[in-house]
């Protein structure tokens, strides 16, 4: 019994680092991706914003961007 649960064991060991060795290669992508961005003049910083504005939730954006529009204001931001 103990063969067979040690075995799982290092097979999802295995799945995990494949896994996360797929996961950095994927990563190493994206920065390229930004880096050929900024190499044409794109803003990779604002760009990063807009992606991460574009998985939100529509409800979620426009609240996020009220808050944010509350606090620019408190704070003589415009």
């Amino acid at each position: 019994m103990a063969e067979a649960t040690d075995d799982r064991l290092r097979l999802l060991i295995e799945r995990i680092e494949r896994l996360e060795e797929e996961k950095k290669g994927i990563a190493d992508d994206i920065r390229d991706v930004y880096a050929e961005a900024k190499a044409v003049g794109y803003d990779a910083k604002i760009m990063r914003q807009i992606v991460r504005l574009r998985k939100m939730k529509p409800d979620d954006r426009a609240e996020m961007e009220m808050v944010l529009d509350t606090y620019k204001a408190a704070l003589g931001l415009g």
